[in-house]
């Protein structure tokens, strides 16, 4: 991989292209990315995302609209009064019981819109937006970006969507951390080598 500053100066370049934002130029393909990097970079990567986000906050060509998973999880749960039972419920069961309770509060096993994640994003993402996915880190392993990816593009296709990936992405299948392989995912495309 190239130096990240690079990389996140070529992301800035690619999403200033005006065919990347109409998802013209990729054989029919919805433009669903990917933009890997090292975990140990993941400060810097936020930084520069919020930096885009600010920079091109009144450009009406060019609207960034930046999801944290792991903040719409919680905002979820805070929502539906889970959060302070999922606490107890971890203190008694263990976390991989409090995996599976919140993947199924969320219907994250269910590839329809009443997924709650998938829900919250469409109906909160303008015609014309860019979507930036953060957070998959910190959603670990609550959240897998495969699955994030396979419902979201299902309801989401008239606008570019980049998921930040702390780890490696080779076209084919997702390494969370450069260690813990996700399933494969075939449909998004590597945004900058």
């Amino acid at each position: 991989m190239q130096n990240l500053e690079n990389r996140l100066n070529q992301l800035e370049d690619k999403i200033k292209e005006d065919s990347f934002r109409k998802n013209k130029g990729l054989g029919n393909e919805v433009g669903y990315y990917v933009f890997d990097y090292s975990a140990e970079h993941e400060l810097q990567v936020r930084n520069r995302i919020s930096y885009l986000k600010s920079k091109y906050s009144q450009n009406s060509e060019l609207n960034i609209v930046v999801y944290d998973l792991y903040d719409i999880i919680i905002d979820i749960l805070e929502k539906e009064g889970f959060l302070d039972i999922c606490m107890e419920f971890e203190k008694t069961k263990g976390f991989s019981e409090i995996t599976k309770a919140v993947n199924e509060m969320l219907r994250m096993e269910e590839d329809n819109q009443s997924n709650e994640i998938i829900a919250h994003i469409k109906n909160n993402t303008k015609s014309g937006s860019i979507i930036f996915l953060t957070g998959i880190g910190k959603c670990f392993p609550i959240l897998r970006s495969h699955k994030i990816l396979n419902n979201l593009h299902q309801y989401i296709d008239d606008v570019p969507v980049v998921l930040f990936f702390p780890g490696k992405y080779d076209g084919q299948s997702l390494m969370l951390f450069d260690e813990i392989k996700d399933d494969n995912y075939y449909r998004a495309f590597k945004l900058v080598d």
